[in-house]
């Protein structure tokens, strides 16, 4: 290194493959992240709530991409989506990263329902609250930092998944793909420009994620 120039950062914003694949990244991720967290947070509350035959089956089958290799479940999903003629796309894409997301999610907010107490629930069912309203207004509130914790790793897994992304993507190309496919041409400072990026916008994540906690925590004990 000779030295400090913010050249190669003025030459990612000329880069307009660069920033295609950086907005389809953004798009893939928040996607990946709100669906996962859809159907992760109902799923982690029937599995805490309600009593039914095959519970442990399901799970266990939650957990299944995490236990399997991640080519075999992106092979699958490929197989699947050629079988029902789905073309694939960045929404293909979002699928795969919401499936292989979902464990994260479930099980984060299944261990913090876990220690709960039932009759915060309970008391406001007595009280004539409806099921929507013990959610957003008793439920919600006490699992808020499982269900930020959850979506802010989610989302960080999916901005930098590269094997389901590689499986799934049609003619889109996200950061990594692109990161990955001109690292093959070898090591240049715009990429080292994009990683310093990266890591910038991680830190800032992990900032804002400690401060929410940092409240909700303080409003547990207040409470």
């Amino acid at each position: 290194m000779s030295g400090f120039t913010l050249d190669w950062y003025v030459k990612l914003s000329q880069n307009e493959q660069l920033i295609t694949a950086a907005w389809n990244s953004l798009y893939v991720a928040a996607c990946a992240t709100a669906l996962t967290l859809i159907i992760g947070v109902p799923a982690a509350m029937a599995l805490d709530q309600i009593h039914f035959p095959g519970k442990g089956i399901l799970r266990k089958f939650i957990l299944l991409p995490i236990a399997l290799s991640g080519i075999i479940t992106d092979i699958s999903m490929l197989t699947m989506f050629r079988l029902f003629g789905v073309n694939l796309s960045l929404e293909t894409v979002i699928v795969g990263h919401a499936k292989a997301l979902l464990a994260v999610v479930v099980t984060q907010v299944f261990a913090r329902l876990q220690r709960l107490p039932k009759s915060y629930s309970e008391a406001s069912n007595g009280l004539g609250a409806s099921g929507l309203q013990t959610f957003f207004l008793v439920t919600l509130p006490n699992i808020r930092s499982a269900v930020i914790g959850a979506g802010l790793l989610s989302f960080t897994l999916s901005f930098d998944e590269i094997p389901v992304t590689f499986f799934l993507t049609g003619r889109g190309n996200t950061l990594p793909m692109y990161i990955w496919s001109t690292l093959r041409r070898g090591l240049t400072p715009e990429i080292n420009a994009v990683g310093a990026l990266i890591v910038a916008a991680s830190a800032i994540l992990i900032l804002v994620s400690v401060l929410l906690l940092r409240d909700d925590v303080n409003a547990h004990q207040w409470a």
